[in-house]
């Protein structure tokens, strides 16, 4: 039975895909993804920030069991500093991404085919003589002149790349065509023999599933996916795939099964991609329709946090604590059933440190008065405190808020939402906030939606002060 590693573009697609994740949740899901043994985690070239650095530097030391890739830049300057970053993981790799097809060479680089080659050789001998594993991945290679491609792949193996990734980046290949293509660059180039073989395949057609499944088989030892399965293969799907069908093609993964459900649903989260409660999760601590479990004020941390933990949440001691303060503004109000304290724990673990927390917020509107907020937060140790008036509480809570920040944030969307039924019911807002071309979503829960509002609002300016810090 041959191996199929999975190589997990999730993190190095974020920034193309629309999510905005914070560091911390960049972290956190890659340390799900060890956890369930996907063989590689991508992440995206630097852009120079020293924020990139930190997390290329902080995932490369957490990781126990996945390699770390991290794509370079197309010059030497680029491979050396992706180096510095990547070294220290257990399984470092540099990814060497050049286009291959006569439009994206032209519009990316402004090279033709022989200088693309010389680029080729250079960057990947520069990269092999760093680290131990370089991977060239030809972009846009389902639209490459089929020789060119062939001598780009010829030049990369030379030159002491360890990997092949071939890249349907147009996503234009049905599942047959996808067999044959790797079946003819096999026999195309022989020196494939030595080397590790991967393909990305997009999901323009929707086929990406099945056309990586078809890779597989034809021989690639690697496919690329992500856990939304926008624009690439679904992690979930693929996994899936190959357990009822790969034992037919003499194929199988190392993915803990067991764990990936959990994990993925957890990474979802993360994101911002999925609903927040999930009806297999929620049985565990709910019990019966007709006898709900409830948690009340009255149940002390260690009975939420071994709750936390039946339902797949191992939480850490400041997530606990954040988690029990969320669950205390609650329960002083009402009961807590099983599904609220899913949304809990979604919007209160797992977060960027609080640079300004929520003290206290009063508002005052109604038909003959213009709304006023006023609003309290912590910094460190310093008390600050802002008033405003606005179009509505919400409005002039949000302006008392940027008069304490003393700046003033784009708001892209504001979304508010119900949790749960009845009169009682749980409100769970989103704000997202534009800050230097960049998308920072926060959310909030409370049973008073003003509250909600300005926890969410709050939430999103901490991702931006700790981004840009």
């Amino acid at each position: 039975m041959r191996t199929v590693r999975i190589n997990d573009i999730t993190i190095r697609e974020c920034g193309n895909s629309g999510l905005n994740l914070s560091f911390k949740e960049k972290v956190e899901i890659a340390k799900l993804m060890d956890k369930v043994n996907y063989s590689v985690i991508s992440l995206p070239a630097l852009s120079g920030s020293r924020g990139d650095e930190l997390l290329v530097k902080t995932i490369a030391a957490t990781m126990k069991n996945s390699a770390v890739s991290l794509t370079v830049g197309l010059d030497r300057d680029s491979v050396k500093k992706a180096w510095d970053c990547v070294s220290k993981a257990k399984h470092p790799e540099l990814c060497i991404a050049v286009p291959v097809s006569a439009v994206q060479m032209e519009y990316i680089c402004g090279k033709k085919g022989p200088k693309i080659l010389e680029m080729i050789s250079d960057l990947v001998g520069y990269a092999a003589s760093l680290c131990k594993d370089v991977e060239f991945s030809a972009c846009d290679a389902t639209r490459a002149d089929e020789n060119f491609l062939a001598d780009c792949i010829k030049a990369a193996v030379k030159a002491g790349a360890s990997k092949i990734n071939l890249c349907d980046t147009a996503g234009i290949m049905l599942p047959e065509e996808t067999t044959t293509f790797i079946k003819n660059i096999f026999a195309a180039v022989p020196e494939l023999s030595g080397v590790s073989v991967a393909a990305e395949m997009s999901s323009t057609l929707d086929m990406s599933t099945a056309c990586a499944f078809a890779a597989a088989t034809a021989g690639v030892s690697e496919i690329k996916t992500t856990v939304s399965g926008e624009g690439f293969p679904q992690i979930e799907n693929v996994v899936r795939l190959i357990d009822k069908k790969g034992e037919n093609f003499g194929i199988s993964t190392e993915i803990v099964k067991t764990e990936l459900s959990r994990a993925v649903r957890n990474m979802r989260k993360l994101s911002g991609q999925s609903e927040i409660t999930s009806p297999s999760l929620r049985t565990t601590i709910s019990g019966d329709n007709d006898d709900p479990v409830t948690f009340g004020a009255g149940d002390d941390i260690n009975v939420i946090t071994d709750a936390c933990r039946k339902i797949g949440y191992d939480l850490s001691e400041e997530d606990a604590a954040n988690v029990y303060e969320a669950f205390m503004r609650v329960a002083t109000k009402k009961s807590v059933t099983g599904k609220e304290l899913e949304v809990i724990i979604a919007n209160s673990a797992l977060q960027v440190p609080a640079t300004y927390k929520l003290v206290s917020y009063v508002t005052n509107s109604g038909n003959i008065i213009q709304a006023t907020a006023n609003i309290k937060v912590l910094k460190g140790e310093e008390e600050l405190t802002g008033v405003s008036v606005g179009d509505g509480p919400i409005d002039a809570s949000f302006k008392a808020i940027e008069q304490i920040l003393g700046h003033h944030y784009e708001l892209d969307d504001f979304q508010i939402q119900s949790v749960t039924e009845g009169r009682e019911a749980m409100g769970q807002a989103i704000v997202k906030l534009r800050a230097n071309g960049t998308l920072y979503s926060g959310s909030g829960i409370s049973t008073d939606i003003i509250g909600a509002s300005v926890r969410a609002f709050i939430n999103a300016i901490n991702k931006i002060v700790y981004t840009e810090e």
